[in-house]
């Protein structure tokens, strides 16, 4: 699928699926998944990238990179991030923030204001 420019990327990183249960060894990434995606469905032209992390100690991981850039400062997971023309944004939903569709509509809302397309 390819990204145009009137398109509203969120970015998710998201805890990878196991290969033994087939979910994510994260529980907040869980409870989080359906509240984002319902959330961000609400937003026109809406994409959601989402990037499967390994735990922090997999130093092999490709999603290590995430962690190690400056612009993305991955720490934990879930986080939900815009990501506009310029990189991403500043303002991000982290852990058990995401638990409440409440934050997420919050979120949508504030970097509609803040990242216009």
């Amino acid at each position: 699928m390819a990204v145009s420019q009137s398109d509203v990327v969120f970015v998710l990183f998201f805890g990878r699926e196991t290969e033994e249960t087939n979910k994510s060894w994260c529980p907040d990434c869980v409870i989080a998944d359906p509240l984002i995606r319902k959330a961000i469905n609400t937003v026109d032209n809406s994409i959601i990238l989402e990037i499967p992390v390994d735990r922090s100690t997999d130093t092999s991981s490709p999603a290590l990179v995430f962690r190690q850039r400056n612009d993305v400062s991955l720490q934990k997971v879930p986080t939900l991030l815009r990501w506009t023309k310029h990189g991403p944004s500043s303002i991000r939903l982290v852990e058990d923030e995401c638990h409440r569709e409440e934050n997420i509509l919050d979120f949508v809302a504030k970097t509609n204001e803040l990242c216009p397309q």
